[in-house]
């Protein structure tokens, strides 16, 4: 219960922060930006009690604004479709393959701080992400509904309660981070790649003391490549 209410401040204090400084901005000065990205992620789900599992790749693509208030610092609103989950590990086995997709529509609010020239600046950006489960796939070569019946997994060797839990939190929170490197292409237009990191502080699956698992938010990398357009350049 502490836990959850230490989550729930760090990310109420964070949109609070980076809402303080969009509300202040004057949007009829300075720079505003539209721009698309697409790219690939890398994610997991933090199970607790731990479940062996590989990294999942999936694709990302979305739509951001981008107001630049003054030298140095902006901010950064997107909508962006991720793909989420994990992939089991199960090794010393041999032959399975099981992983679950989750699909997200995020929505992160992020500050935006760069350094450089007029050219190619690098740039870093933080801030709160709220996210709503809009679809969820298996993929597996083995009959996972039924998986108790397999010796292979035993109860004592593997945790297989994962297979088959429906998912009963589809909107998630979290925090994103990332750094990254723009560059001007021609006036008004550039491209930018970034990495980025997300953190989820909501749990997908069912977490009492009773259910399998006490925690279960997602992790994932992402990396982008964009495009923006200028729209205003300021007075």
């Amino acid at each position: 219960m502490i836990n959850r209410l230490l989550k729930y401040a760090a990310v109420v204090a964070l949109t609070i922060a980076t809402a303080h400084s969009a509300v202040a901005i004057d949007f009829s000065s300075h720079n505003i930006s539209v721009g698309v990205k697409g790219g690939a992620s890398l994610s997991r789900v933090n199970f607790q009690s731990s479940v062996p599992q590989k990294m999942l790749p999936g694709m990302v693509l979305g739509a951001s604004f981008r107001y630049i208030e003054e030298k140095h610092f902006g901010i950064i609103a997107e909508v962006n479709l991720e793909q989420r989950g994990w992939k089991e590990d199960f090794k010393p086995l041999e032959g399975y393959s099981y992983s679950r997709s989750l699909t997200y529509v995020q929505v992160p609010l992020l500050t935006h701080i760069y350094f450089g020239s007029d050219k190619a600046r690098f740039f870093f950006n933080a801030g709160p992400e709220i996210g709503v489960m809009i679809g969820s796939k298996t993929s597996s070569n083995f009959d996972y509904e039924n998986a108790a019946s397999n010796p292979d997994f035993e109860t004592n060797f593997r945790k297989i309660e994962q297979f088959t839990l429906p998912v009963h939190r589809k909107f998630d929170y979290g925090i994103s981070a990332g750094l990254g490197l723009e560059v001007n292409v021609a006036p008004k237009h550039s491209i930018n790649l970034e990495g980025r990191f997300y953190y989820g502080l909501n749990d997908v699956f069912r977490n009492h003391k009773t259910d399998p698992f006490q925690g279960s938010s997602c992790m994932s990398i992402m990396i982008t490549l964009g495009y923006n357009i200028r729209l205003t350049s300021g007075k």
